[in-house]
């Protein structure tokens, strides 16, 4: 932990988001183009210079908001780690990692897990961010800290995901 809590400063580290973001039919803000997680994972790119690795499950949720929570909470009950379609194995280059996911029935997607599991965090710094309508954080803080052996996780961040366009200068002031 840094001098100050768990505010250590992460500005001039060489970092990169992991992310998973889905577009199509989404709760409260209709159909999208791009995916809540993936604008708040652009913010932090355009603040930091951050690389982007999106997470993307080699067969897709659904475009209905409906059969894709069903889809999710299926994948959940199985405790399933779905196959991507490419694979993220070295993170050794990096001393940040920002992980960002929407909530999917309080926790990841299950395909976060999927690609996490295959990296060693061992001395990292990670700042875990959400989308979310009214779930928060979940459990993902908790579940990053137990996938991500080694690492230090520091402060999180929750955007509610009607409102990613209009807090750009929230994740600044996170990142700082």
């Amino acid at each position: 932990m840094g001098l100050f809590g768990n505010k250590e400063s992460v500005k001039g580290k060489k970092s990169i988001v992991i992310y998973f973001s889905r577009a199509d039919e989404n709760y409260a803000v209709g159909n999208i183009e791009k995916g809540n997680t993936e604008v708040i994972a652009e913010y932090i790119q355009q603040i930091t210079g951050a690389d982007l690795f999106k997470v993307e499950p080699l067969k897709p949720y659904s475009k209905s908001y409906k059969v894709c929570c069903d889809e999710a909470l299926e994948e959940k009950r199985q405790n399933a780690r779905p196959e991507l379609k490419k694979y993220l194995v070295d993170i050794s280059d990096y001393e940040v990692i920002y992980i960002g996911s929407p909530i999917y029935w309080g926790t990841m997607p299950m395909s976060m897990f999927t690609q996490l599991e295959k990296l060693d965090f061992t001395g990292k710094t990670i700042k875990v961010f959400t989308t979310h309508e009214g779930s928060g954080l979940g459990t993902v803080v908790s579940d990053v800290k137990k996938i991500c052996k080694g690492a230090n996780v520091l402060d999180s961040l929750a955007i509610q995901g009607s409102m990613v366009h209009e807090s750009k200068g929230r994740v600044q002031d996170w990142i700082k």
